[in-house]
């Protein structure tokens, strides 16, 4: 070879470790990505006992992963359910009210990767005011006593 590059001969056997390697984590029936959506991959990281964002939405689907810690999670029409490191969770986006994110645990911090698909000139996260919230209390699942 005119290229210094070694041949496939001389590079050695070839790993087969790829076969394994994946390991899956989520499905989700595909959400509705807006035309045009920028993907971004962000880290949260909350400080222990933290409740973290208020209310809010996205304007795109949001899929994530929990990488250490709990996160208390709810979005509307679901009941809240606790996230530990190596669960994964996603949100379609749009108008659903994202209205938990916080750290469950008080004795540690929590950290998720959220990968969001946002619609081109929109906020990848708008807040939910307390009018709102109220108009559609009957949209939130019942809360535990």
């Amino acid at each position: 070879m005119s290229n210094n590059e070694p041949t496939s001969a001389e590079q050695g056997p070839r790993s087969e470790a790829w076969k394994t390697a994946l390991t899956m984590l989520q499905t989700a029936q595909p959400p509705s990505i807006p035309e045009g959506a920028e993907a971004m991959t962000v880290l949260i990281e909350y400080p222990p006992g933290d409740p973290g964002t208020p209310p809010h939405r996205h304007s795109g689907p949001a899929f994530g992963y929990m990488l250490e810690g709990e996160m208390l999670f709810e979005l509307e029409g679901e009941p809240e359910r606790v996230i530990k490191a190596g669960e994964t969770f996603w949100e379609p986006g749009g108008d659903v009210i994202h209205y938990q994110d916080g750290n469950n645990r008080t004795d540690s911090w929590s950290r998720f990767l959220v990968t969001m698909l946002c619609a081109p000139g929109q906020p990848m996260l708008t807040l939910v005011d307390d009018e709102e919230l109220a108009q559609r209390k009957d949209r939130r699942a019942p809360r535990p006593a």
